[in-house]
């Protein structure tokens, strides 16, 4: 990485994708702030690299986000890079979806995905540098069966991303989304266990469903998603801005 970025938020820092980033981008020198609900879960990922530090914060909540950003930004510098990573999904056939579901899908994964990047926006103009990466999802760029809001939150994050893009264009901020397949993470164990609750399945067969569904016919490894954020991030992708990159096994 050619540019001296020095201070990284990645949110949903505690698990899979997040925990991908965060000790990838510690890896190359950067300080990176991670956030998430679990405090011990994020203290184990901490633990992991001494460049990483552990904060516990609620995207969906704008206090609690301006409180992570006064925190992390007045002991380790304004954020450089930021990854809005944090998501969750339920499935239900659309007729059967619940407001308080469909409410809490969009508020985390597309309203939060706003808080996050909100406040760094700012910082990044004045300093004419900065880079945001959303992870969204493929489904954010086709549909799927029995996951409508979260296919709904995901086309409005690569839209948020987009939107973003464009109003920064000439500021030398870059504005990209990474868009992954089923990827093996423990989001993605909670749904075999599902799928097993659902249908009587073994783990096996359940397993079998989902890397079936990526053409190449195998799981994507968090790494790989976090090898493409690196590259956005670097100098190397100076030019790239307002892309959806897909991760998805040829899809």
């Amino acid at each position: 990485m050619a540019h001296s970025w020095k201070h990284a938020l990645v949110t949903g820092g505690s698990s899979g994708i997040g925990r991908a980033i965060a000790l990838a981008l510690a890896g190359e020198g950067m300080a990176v702030t991670i956030c998430g609900r679990r405090r011990e879960e994020l203290q184990q990922v901490a633990a992991e690299h001494p460049s990483v530090h552990a904060q516990v914060a609620d995207i969906t909540d704008e206090q609690s986000v301006a409180e992570l950003y006064s925190m992390a930004e007045s002991a380790r510098g304004p954020f450089d890079v930021v990854v809005a990573n944090a998501g969750i999904v339920a499935t239900a056939p659309a007729h059967k979806v619940k407001l308080e579901d469909w409410k809490r899908i969009i508020d985390v994964n597309l309203t939060g995905s706003f808080l996050t990047v909100q406040p760094a926006l700012e910082g990044m103009i004045a300093r004419r540098a900065g880079r945001i990466v959303f992870i969204a999802s493929i489904v954010g760029l086709r549909g799927a069966a029995y996951v409508a809001p979260y296919v709904a939150s995901k086309h409005g994050v690569v839209g948020l991303m987009k939107a973003l893009a464009t109003e920064l264009v000439t500021t030398g901020v870059t504005v990209n989304a990474i868009c992954p397949a089923y990827v093996e993470t423990e989001m993605l164990e909670r749904g075999v266990r599902r799928v097993m609750e659902k249908t009587g399945r073994s783990e096996d067969e359940a397993r079998r469903s989902f890397t079936e569904s990526n053409p190449n016919k195998r799981l994507i490894k968090p790494e790989e998603v976090a090898a493409t954020a690196q590259w956005l991030i670097s100098d190397a992708a100076i030019s790239v801005t307002g892309q959806a990159i897909a991760i998805a096994g040829g899809e």
